[in-house]
């Protein structure tokens, strides 16, 4: 809203400084420090509220070094990601721009599936919340959005290059051409590193049902990394941090991605418009910080589903967006960790009984965090440790951009 308001003061009335909102690097630091003062200055009277309302969680006793002293912190403080995320999107972002609009559907829908799993647990004592059948549709319906939306709509186009030509008046020309619903992404490691999903094909099928094929890639992909984020979220800290790392390292791909000059230098994919989804990510890093105020141990609050398959799903529809959704595993190898942990355990446990008629466990207890607790290694440090890692997978997946 701002950027309107201020582009229409420098257009009819040249004030000074108004112009100064053109420019994607001045909104991005004013969505960062808002949303961290936001989720600074009132993610406390959130937390009374939520205290207020008696949403304290309940703890499971699982043989945890100092479980039980949490029961009673407050839940669902993913209110607190949510409010310091949109509203510096509303006031700093282009609100026209698709992939914001994308986003902020993304974040609501996601949030709104985490509340009602939350909703449930404490209200109506039900302990399992939301069935996961549930979260599921609610999760494939997401991704039919992002899916048919950036495979139709106009606005969603890529930027081919030709060979500058040469011309005595202008110097080095160089021509281009947009287009539109593309069907390429990009593959990490290779040379020329771009994939078309219509090989997927196979030639089995017209090339007109290449949405299908990356429809249903984009539903896995989404369903995957927001319950990667549920799960990661089990101690004080763990979740927002890696969330943080991994929004900074898509911030810095989505600029690079919707900047004309740095995408033909390192030879990537120029995705018109996509700058804009910075700011997106900017607000996205101090929510998660701004959250850390309060969620680091000891914590004052949970983020609860509220906000973990928020967290989750945004990333997952950014990377989508700027096409670097194939980076994920490097990316969010915390998230695959921990997801790949539970299937693991589960799987193996089940395997065994039949078999031996006895369960057996491949960790000492997953999601993979709680295996580390259970070897009595404190969970702050647990937590330093997953954030270091996921600074080195954030480095390597930057290194992607010239190691091919």
């Amino acid at each position: 809203m701002l950027y309107y308001l201020f582009d229409y003061l420098d257009k009819h009335f040249n004030i000074p400084g108004a112009g100064v909102f053109q420019y994607i690097s001045f909104r991005a630091l004013g969505a960062t420090v808002l949303s961290l003062f936001i989720a600074a200055t009132y993610g406390k009277s959130i937390i009374n509220f939520l205290r207020k309302k008696q949403m304290g969680e309940s703890i499971r006793d699982l043989g945890l070094a100092g479980q039980m002293e949490k029961a009673g912190t407050p839940t669902m403080g993913g209110f607190i990601i949510l409010a310091s995320l949109l509203i510096p999107v509303l006031l700093f972002a282009k609100l026209t721009n698709v992939y914001i609009v994308l986003l902020i559907i993304t974040a609501l829908w996601t949030g709104l599936i985490g509340f009602v799993d939350d909703y449930l647990k404490k209200f109506r004592n039900n302990k399992d919340g939301l069935h996961g059948r549930f979260k599921i549709v609610g999760q494939v319906g997401l991704g039919l959005i992002v899916g048919v939306t950036l495979s139709f709509n106009d606005s969603v186009r890529i930027r081919v290059y030709d060979q500058p030509l040469l011309s005595s008046n202008l110097g080095e020309v160089q021509r281009y051409r947009d287009i539109v619903h593309p069907t390429i992404t990009t593959i990490p490691f290779f040379k020329n590193n771009e994939f078309d999903y219509k090989t997927l094909l196979f030639g089995w099928l017209p090339e007109e049902y290449t949405w299908v094929i990356y429809t249903i890639i984009a539903i896995f992909i989404i369903t995957a990394v927001s319950n990667g984020a549920n799960i990661t979220d089990g101690i004080d800290g763990l979740a927002a941090g890696v969330s943080g790392i991994i929004a900074l390292t898509l911030g810095v791909l989505a600029y690079l991605s919707g900047n004309t000059k740095f995408s033909q230098y390192l030879n990537i994919m120029y995705i018109p418009n996509s700058g804009e989804l910075v700011i997106f990510c900017a607000a996205f890093i101090g929510a998660c910080v701004g959250f850390l105020w309060y969620n680091a141990y000891p914590a004052q609050v949970f983020m609860g589903d509220t906000g973990s398959l928020m967290l989750g799903g945004v990333i997952a529809v950014v990377a989508l967006a700027i096409r670097k959704e194939w980076l994920i595993p490097i990316m969010c190898g915390i998230f695959i960790a921990e997801n790949l942990s539970v299937i693991m355990q589960v799987s193996y446990f089940k395997y065994t009984r039949s078999k031996y008629g006895e369960g057996r466990r491949i960790f000492l207890m997953s999601p993979l965090h709680h295996h580390y607790q259970k070897k009595g290694i404190h969970e702050s440090k647990i937590v330093t440790r997953f954030w270091i890692v996921g600074i080195i997978l954030a480095i390597l997946t930057l290194a992607t951009l010239k190691l091919r």
